[in-house]
């Protein structure tokens, strides 16, 4: 039970959930798109990483102070962890687009071939996930989310 006693894991836990579940209505704001699961997805506003580790190195930075060693420590590992949201995995994200567009053209071409309809499902083919990353609005988004958090849960602490 200790464990919920730490207040920079609450925070960031407590983010992680937020920036997830706010995925919804925002989507549906935006889009007029209903679509729950994004509750439980990668990519997407605000970004649940960013939140995450910026709550969790606030939290850290309230309890411990931001001279302390292990604040650093976290700083570094948010600023990698949102480097790395918006440029690997982005960039991930937009390959999969591309390479989804060449097998559904591919797809198109051998759909008169021989036997292909007859084939199981599986056996043609599978989408790659194409929201991997974040475009940097997002990740600015899910940061000021993870320090606000991070500020609006100490006072109960």
């Amino acid at each position: 039970m200790e464990l919920f006693l730490n207040f920079p894991l609450l925070a960031a836990v407590t983010a992680i959930i937020f920036a997830q579940v706010v995925k919804v209505p925002i989507r549906l704001l935006l889009s007029k798109e209903f679509k729950p699961s994004l509750a439980f997805s990668s990519g997407g506003m605000p970004s649940s990483h960013s939140a995450a580790v910026t709550a969790l190195t606030t939290g850290i930075g309230i309890v411990e102070g931001v001279t302390s060693s292990i604040f650093a420590v976290s700083f570094v590992f948010s600023i990698i962890t949102m480097y790395d949201a918006t440029g690997v995995r982005r960039h991930a994200g937009e390959q999969a687009v591309v390479l989804n567009k060449l097998i559904n053209d591919f797809q198109h071409f051998i759909d008169g071939a021989k036997d292909w309809n007859q084939k199981a499902e599986y056996e043609k083919r599978k989408e790659l996930k194409e929201i991997l990353g974040h475009q940097p609005i997002e990740v600015f988004f899910g940061s000021l989310t993870g320090v606000g958090i991070a500020f609006l849960l100490f006072p109960f602490y």
